[in-house]
């Protein structure tokens, strides 16, 4: 194994582990079920919601069949990625798809487990009165956005030379 296709496998990994982690330790140790919304800071609030749908909870509706349907796009979605990994030719690609993988795994044990997605994570921020609240996410879906901005930068900004195949 080559250490750039290393690279994003540790990647991968170790976003499932601290994904899988950090809901295992928010459920059963912190209780976040039973303590309902924790205030962290004035802007940050851990609560626990579960995202039956995909992503911003679309689909959420879908019933059995429709589960399922997602469960089999996300395993096709992981195997595409990681051959595009297998091929990829920069580091930054390489550990950008780390992170996308890893993160579509967590999201996939947590509908095996629990028929829906564990998110905790809530920003929000107060304007004349009123408040802006972004949606409820989690470490695997912040892994997920920061792979996606890796794979835009090293696309378009990375220095050309970088890509050159070898």
């Amino acid at each position: 194994m080559s250490p750039l296709l290393r690279s994003g496998l540790i990647a991968a990994v170790a976003t499932l582990i601290v994904d899988q982690a950090s809901k295992l330790w928010l459920q059963h140790v912190f209780d976040i079920g039973r303590r309902g919304m924790v205030q962290v800071t004035s802007f940050f609030d851990l609560v626990l919601a579960w995202n039956t749908g995909i992503s911003y909870g679309w689909l959420q509706n879908m019933g059995t069949t429709g589960q399922t349907l997602l469960m089999a796009g996300k395993a096709v979605a992981i195997v595409l990625l990681a051959i595009w990994m297998a091929r990829s030719q920069t580091r930054l690609a390489v550990i950008g798809l780390g992170l996308i993988i890893g993160g579509a795994i967590g999201n996939a044990v947590d509908r095996i487990a629990y028929g829906a997605v564990v998110d905790f994570a809530l920003f929000h921020i107060a304007v004349a009165g009123k408040t802006y609240s972004w949606y409820v996410f989690n470490l695997a879906d912040a892994a997920i956005v920061a792979g996606v901005a890796a794979l835009l930068y090293d696309s378009l900004i990375a220095p050309a030379a970088a890509k050159t195949p070898r």
